[in-house]
């Protein structure tokens, strides 16, 4: 899996203008662009315009909020004008998006602050495929692109979204735009870039469903990964996640994190949840690491990262890391994050939920948080 999305937007863009310039000689200014309240030439020069903003993101790095600027089309630019412009933007992504090291980040509001290139790729992508079908709905067009666009973005930015065998009604549908037969309209939708948080030496990188089917499968997920990664541990539960997400059940602040070297980008391990809190408000926690990449304190470090943001949440007061009876290294590995050794009856309890060898569990606790016993 090596695609940063440039080929994604390049195919998006072409798609779009190449059915639009079949009708540049009508009246754009005067016709409402579907559902939406701006003109047919308006939306089109909003797409522009996101295009160059998401460049100008990635290019720039922002950290802190949208660079401040916009283009201006020159006075008297008719529709094949703008069609140029959309074309010119879509390339000026895609250059940025071929050059965008995998690591790097910028703004983005929705949810967690900052998007990845990938991130930037599907977000352009979704706004060409969605206000093009704007467009066409205004003007009478006939309209489907690529099922494969519609389904990096689903992939990518639609975390939450139990996939359809047709991808293009499915992301319809989870904007407002249509009907999915068994599924209730959408009445008020975001797109959710992946979470990452950081560590002193480690970036915990948030998995979408994209990437963990890719790593399920054998494949890479995009990332560059020291000698003998990824381990299979980190395989089995990108696995959990592509099942959850085809299940609609995945939370995505509740997922799975590749492990990646500050210092080199490389990526060294996996960690994630197990799924969502339960009731009482308890997460299961899991991690390994390649090979050559254990006894540097990594796991440690990373488990102890993922811990302090889980446990600011107010949806968690209690995570859990299970562990077989004879990997003393992983529970050491708990005890420097944290982690105490349950009660019996807890140690019992979760014997009982995973039907393995003889286990330990580790627990840790929100301040204040019974100890269950």
């Amino acid at each position: 899996m090596r695609h940063r999305g440039g080929e994604q937007v390049t195919e998006a863009v072409a798609d779009a203008v190449a059915l639009l310039r079949t009708v540049a000689d009508r009246d754009w200014d005067g016709v409402k662009a579907g559902r939406l309240d701006w003109s047919c030439r308006a939306t089109a020069e909003h797409m522009a315009g996101d295009l160059i903003a998401y460049a100008g993101q990635l290019a720039g790095r922002a950290q802190r909020a949208y660079v401040p600027f916009e283009i201006t089309l020159d006075e008297g630019t008719g529709n094949d004008g703008l069609l140029d412009v959309l074309e010119t933007t879509g390339v000026l992504l895609t250059a940025v998006l071929r050059t965008t090291p995998p690591e790097v980040r910028a703004f983005h509001p929705y949810p967690f602050r900052s998007a990845n290139r990938e991130g930037f790729a599907a977000m352009g992508v979704a706004e060409v495929l969605l206000h093009t079908h704007d467009i066409a709905v205004g003007l009478g067009l006939g309209y489907e692109p690529p099922a494969g666009l519609a389904r990096f973005v689903l992939t990518t930015i639609f975390p939450e979204v139990r996939p359809d065998p047709d991808p293009w009604r499915t992301l319809l549908w989870a904007t407002g735009r249509g009907d999915l037969p068994g599924r209730a309209p959408v009445d008020g939708w975001r797109w959710k870039n992946d979470l990452v948080l950081t560590s002193d030496r480690l970036t915990l990188q948030g998995l979408t469903p994209a990437t963990a089917a890719d790593l399920a499968q054998g494949g890479d997920g995009g990332f560059d990964w020291v000698v003998g990664g990824p381990y299979e541990g980190t395989r089995e539960a990108a696995g959990m996640l592509t099942q959850a997400y085809e299940a609609g059940v995945h939370r995505p602040e509740f997922g799975v994190f590749v492990l990646l070297r500050r210092e080199d980008g490389l990526a060294v391990g996996g960690i994630g949840f197990h799924g969502a809190p339960d009731e009482e408000g308890r997460a299961e926690i899991g991690y390994d690491l390649v090979e050559g990449a254990r006894g540097r304190g990594y796991a440690a470090e990373a488990l102890d990262t993922l811990s302090r943001w889980a446990l600011d949440r107010a949806d968690v007061r209690s995570l859990c890391a299970t562990i077989e009876e004879d990997n003393t290294p992983s529970q050491r590995v708990a005890e420097r994050a944290g982690y105490v050794r349950a009660s019996a009856g807890e140690e019992r309890a979760a014997q009982d939920r995973h039907e393995e060898g003889p286990l330990r569990l580790y627990v840790r606790r929100e301040a204040g948080a019974a100890s269950g016993q």
